[in-house]
């Protein structure tokens, strides 16, 4: 490879040239691997068994990675990767997965890999706004009111109404996280989701729903996800007249929404989440919105 071809493909000289993209992938992966976050390494790694069903060559180096090469793989991962059960994988995973391969194009130009970045080249993968489920303070006062055949599962929901967190943060939650300061009840514990550290203070009706206090152990015991949980959740809520396809995850909605109905500002919504950009809190505003357009067109009719 002459200089001037180096040159023409953007990279600085041929033993760079030459890197292998695989191995360069992998060493920012490892860098992923925490203890606290190990399900964005598990991200990190599904996206590279996908890249590799699409570019199977072991040996491909930073030459082969052009804005072409980049479109095929966006192409890929949104029309043809699929899971293990053969479905076509999710418009959220295709831009996670996308987002990965971004980060270590960004990488290698940092590091001064290439020396001209191909990206703003390719189109990136948008996002489809799916319709976020959540619950009326009817919906859950009927919940509350109503039977749940596992009642682990009935306070760790209404536990999530109450505070926002993720079932991976409530399923994992430990007493020792607990602690009481000027009767005001603190959460202190890392998210399983982004493994940033998060003090949340909750009410008191919320800390009521965690059961009798102990030293050790696991908060909810006994808890575990399962089909036969999610079956119980829609039955649950469907005895309690609720027709929502209601998921573990609608209470963290719930959660959101409620707040902003009643004055939050999003800038605090987006902190009690947890989220690292305001603008992923943004899609919460957007409901609010509709939420106030419903509410509109349900003046009765004046006769005029």
């Amino acid at each position: 490879m002459t200089e001037a071809a180096s040159g023409q493909h953007g990279f600085t000289d041929t033993t760079k040239l030459n890197a292998s993209f695989y191995s360069f992938f992998s060493q920012i992966m490892e860098t992923k691997k925490t203890n606290s976050n190990s399900s964005n390494y598990s991200v990190w790694n599904g996206c590279l068994i996908q890249l590799k069903k699409h570019a199977p060559d072991a040996n491909l180096t930073f030459e082969q990675i052009t804005p072409e090469w980049l479109e095929g793989v966006r192409k890929f991962f949104e029309t043809q990767a699929k899971t293990k059960s053969g479905n076509n994988i999710s418009n959220g995973t295709a831009l996670s997965y996308f987002n990965k391969v971004r980060a270590v194009i960004n990488a290698a130009y940092a590091k001064g890999i290439i020396i001209r970045n191909p990206l703003p080249q390719v189109k990136g993968i948008k996002a489809e706004q799916t319709k976020r489920v959540y619950l009326t303070i009817e919906d859950v006062r009927s919940l509350v009111k109503t039977e749940c055949r596992y009642d682990v599962l009935k306070r760790a929901f209404l536990f999530s109404c109450l505070t926002g967190l993720r079932w991976s943060d409530i399923n994992k939650l430990d007493w020792p996280e607990i602690s009481q300061l000027d009767g005001v009840y603190r959460i202190t514990f890392n998210h399983k989701k982004t493994g940033t550290l998060q003090y949340l203070d909750i009410t008191q009706q919320a800390f009521s729903l965690l059961g009798e206090p102990a030293k050790q152990g696991r908060v909810f015991e006994g808890l575990k996800y399962s089909s036969y949980v999610n079956v119980e959740l829609l039955r649950w809520s469907m005895s309690a007249g609720i027709s929502k396809h209601v998921t573990f995850h609608t209470g963290r909605h719930t959660f959101a929404v409620t707040l902003l109905c009643n004055g939050t500002d999003i800038y605090t919504l987006s902190k009690l989440l947890g989220h690292s950009e305001v603008k992923t809190t943004q899609i919460y505003a957007d409901i609010i919105d509709s939420v106030k357009k419903e509410a509109m067109h349900r003046i009765p009719d004046i006769g005029l």
